[in-house]
């Protein structure tokens, strides 16, 4: 009876997951990103997962995520019919509402009146998945709507557009919403979430960041083995924090190099060693590359050639310290599923936005050939502060701004010089340093300084000055997928750039970016 009451206690305590198979769309990883919030555990996994996949995943639930296509399109993804008798609950959002209709028997047409951004949810009848809901700001973005409904189907919520914004078998537990309750603007989306989670499938919250370090160290060390792993340092949270936890699940077969571009801000160099040294107790070996990467950046401009050299580079000077260290089998990184999702699509047909310096081919290579640890690339900036503070980081470190992998070589808008360097890094020195002494700096998600590829007119005391340009780039946000431009007040912004007119040689003007994300990315480059 006592083992009985044993077996029922680690049961109750196992770990169930729900499933997202992405279909494409920007916001798959905010699916996953809001339910682990409420701590329901969920990975996410392509489209074209086989049922054989799905079988061993054991997920308790199934989310079929957004996408750019339309379901009545050739070579549109799709599933397996067969996924539907796995008798798994499933809620398919946007394109997955579509594609479940289209497979269940339903009509899927281009809409004459598309609807994109803020509309008005109203709930229609009972349905499990609105419980609790009767009206609610949703985010719409489609182009096609339902014209027909499924046997067994009914209609749970409508729009003033959409008559069929949401729909549900509740004898058979698959739903699917019109609209994206993954993202801010749907004010009641945790809800909905959270009711499919532990009212359809019957989850309990009980995934935590701390149960996610115990899964990811017995993950690394089961990957690993007694080989040795490599890890190359920026300095910055990401390889921090990867740093650690490798640290912590490896000890002694993990050698951390930080490789010494040039293209760091200012004192960044001596802080990582002071850190590393005194703080963690970790063994760092510093590489002092400067003349090579300035060497090999010489003349170009263009920032998709600039982002490849430095990935190549860093991998080159990874190796050559390896070898002199002895061989690693292993390359850890510090990818985020930012990079990831912006520079090549891994789980679905999601669009390339910019290539990544962890993503240059010689990296490609390795992680085809699985010699590469990454094991922050499901996780967005505010779920690694979060792991950080698992780890018992210092939260000094772990909320300092994200700054770029390649440096400040892509906040220089032109060729990469010593004296661009100089010049950017007191402009940036400035610009941080007035922030923290205005109290804005926790309030803002990134901040950088650009030196901008132009030059203009001023006048500095009694003479006609032609010089540089230095651009302020200030954002909100709270995963990096979208930003606003920081408000800043006046006399803040006024400050930091008398300051920088007045400190830095070569400077004459500051101006500042106004831009949000989307259209515009956080850098420039």
């Amino acid at each position: 009876m006592e083992k009985t009451k044993k077996q029922v206690a680690k049961n109750k305590d196992t770990i169930q997951k729900i499933v997202v198979l992405d279909f494409g769309s920007q916001y798959t990883q905010l699916i996953a990103r809001r339910l682990r919030e409420l701590r329901f555990y969920t990975e996410i996994h392509p489209y074209h997962t086989s049922i054989e996949d799905i079988r061993k995943l054991n997920p308790v639930g199934l989310i079929f995520s957004g996408g750019p296509s339309s379901v009545y399109e050739k070579d549109a993804p799709t599933v397996d019919k067969e996924i539907f008798n796995l008798k798994i609950p499933i809620l398919g959002i946007c394109y997955g509402l579509q594609l479940i209709c289209h497979l269940k028997g339903g009509r899927v047409a281009a809409s004459n009146e598309r609807e994109f951004g803020r509309a008005q949810l109203r709930a229609k009848g009972k349905s499990a998945l609105l419980q609790g809901i009767k009206a609610g700001q949703v985010w719409m973005s489609h182009a096609d709507r339902i014209e027909k409904l499924p046997k067994n189907f009914s209609i749970i919520g409508v729009t003033q557009n959409s008559p069929m914004a949401a729909f549900a078998d509740e004898k058979n537990k698959i739903y699917g919403v019109q609209f994206h309750p993954e993202v801010q603007h749907s004010t009641q989306g945790k809800t909905i979430l959270k009711n499919f989670a532990s009212v359809i499938c019957g989850m309990k919250p009980n995934w935590t960041m701390s149960r996610f370090v115990e899964e990811k160290i017995a993950l690394i060390r089961k990957q690993v083995g007694s080989k040795r792993c490599l890890l190359g340092l920026s300095g910055g949270v990401d390889s921090t924090v990867t740093a650690k936890l490798l640290h912590t699940a490896l000890e002694k077969q993990l050698t951390c190099v930080y490789i010494d571009t040039g293209l760091m801000r200012k004192g960044e160099t001596e802080a990582v060693k002071k850190r590393f040294k005194e703080e963690f107790k970790i063994p760092l070996h510093v590489v002092d590359a400067s003349e090579r990467f300035l060497n090999a950046l010489k003349g170009v401009d263009e920032p998709e050639k600039k982002r490849k050299i430095i990935g190549a580079l860093f991998l080159e000077e990874f190796a050559a310290k390896a070898k002199e260290l002895g061989h690693h089998e292993f390359l850890a990184q510090g990818t985020l599923y930012t990079d990831v999702i912006e520079s090549v699509s891994v789980k679905g047909p999601s669009q390339t936005i910019k290539s990544h310096h962890n993503r240059v081919q010689g990296v490609l290579d390795l992680i085809k050939a699985g010699r590469v640890i990454e094991p922050l690339s499901e996780l967005f900036k505010d779920e690694v502060r979060r792991l950080g503070l698992a780890l018992h980081i210092d939260r000094r470190i772990l909320y300092r701004h994200p700054f770029p992998g390649p440096g400040l070589a892509i906040r220089i808008l032109t060729s990469v010089t010593k004296e661009n360097l100089a010049t950017l890094r007191d402009a940036d020195a400035i610009m941080l340093d007035e922030l923290k002494a205005s109290g804005w700096y926790e309030k803002i998600w990134q901040a950088g300084a650009i030196f901008l590829p132009v030059r203009s007119v001023g006048v500095m005391g009694d003479m006609r000055t032609y010089e540089n340009v230095i651009a302020l780039r200030m954002v909100t946000s709270e995963d990096g997928m979208t930003a606003d431009f920081a408000h800043l007040p006046y006399e803040v912004l006024a400050k930091i750039a008398s300051r920088i007119i007045n400190e830095v040689r070569g400077v004459n003007r500051v101006v500042y970016d106004v831009s949000s994300k989307p259209p515009a990315t956080i850098e420039w480059e």
